[in-house]
């Protein structure tokens, strides 16, 4: 695919790989991102606060040009255990520390986060960020064994993830809600509890996850938001041989009550 997007009939291919394998792909990511979020007046991005792009706990969901050498978008899974908190534990610790201790009890089984995610203009209104990415990541979490989900969420993104299956976490913050990442911003604490059957979603979001899940290098998409745009799936991470899940529950329970908490980053869904 040449450097210029087919505005008429894009063509991007959806993948899915854990972080510390692809360094480059990430820092394409944390590009991207940053002009997103500098574009609607959030400048506080530094790199300092990219640890996630080294942390063995964090895959990444990009929607990236047939070449592999644009990002047009994405999303990331964290599971906690890593070597950092959740970005959910990052974000609203300072305005109610008892976040560390709910995380805590969801990992007992496996917890993580979907977050970090962005679309970029040139792929705006073509339902890229919501639902499709919602969606790959509550795919793509299932493939790491992991029960719950958690996520902190823009304003526009609440329906969505209720609509995947998600309920208010109303007992942090006030019911749920934080001004973050600025004081005209309102974040909503969001869990999934039953990542595995999504009980509580749509009809329609739960038969697309699951095919997702089923058939996660298989699918190919031709319209979005009755716009044509092809969209070829590879949501299979590689190297999952080398993921073990326990190590991370238990290095999660480790951690509990000796997180130092450094400079939010701004990882709202």
């Amino acid at each position: 695919m040449d450097k210029i997007l087919d505005k008429a009939v894009p063509e991007v291919r959806l993948r899915a790989f854990r972080a510390i394998d692809e360094p480059k792909t990430c820092a394409l990511f944390v590009e991207g991102h940053a002009n997103v979020l500098s574009s609607i007046g959030i400048k506080k991005v530094t790199s300092s606060q990219n640890g996630w792009t080294t942390n063995p706990a964090v895959f990444v969901i990009i929607v990236e040009s047939m070449d592999g050498k644009r990002v047009f978008g994405g999303a990331r899974v964290h599971v906690s255990g890593g070597s950092e908190p959740l970005p959910i534990e990052q974000a609203v610790s300072l305005l109610d520390p008892s976040i560390h201790k709910l995380v805590w009890e969801y990992s007992h089984n496996g917890t993580g986060e979907v977050c970090g995610l962005w679309n970029s203009s040139e792929l705006s209104g073509y339902g890229i960020g919501t639902p499709l990415l919602i969606r790959s990541g509550i795919a793509i979490a299932a493939q790491l064994g992991i029960q719950t989900l958690f996520a902190l969420c823009a304003p526009y993104t609440v329906q969505p993830v209720v609509n995947c299956g998600m309920e208010l976490v109303s007992s942090i913050g006030n019911k749920g809600t934080f001004y973050y990442p600025k004081l005209d911003l309102i974040a909503t604490a969001m869990v999934l509890n039953d990542l595995e059957n999504l009980s509580r979603a749509r009809d329609e979001d739960r038969a697309e996850i699951m095919q997702m899940r089923n058939h996660p290098d298989e699918l190919t998409i031709n319209e979005l938001k009755q716009k044509k745009i092809t969209v070829y799936f590879a949501l299979g991470i590689p190297n999952l041989n080398k993921w073990n899940l326990s190590e991370f529950i238990e290095a999660a329970n480790q951690d509990f009550l000796q997180t130092s908490v450094n400079e939010r980053d701004i990882n709202f869904l």
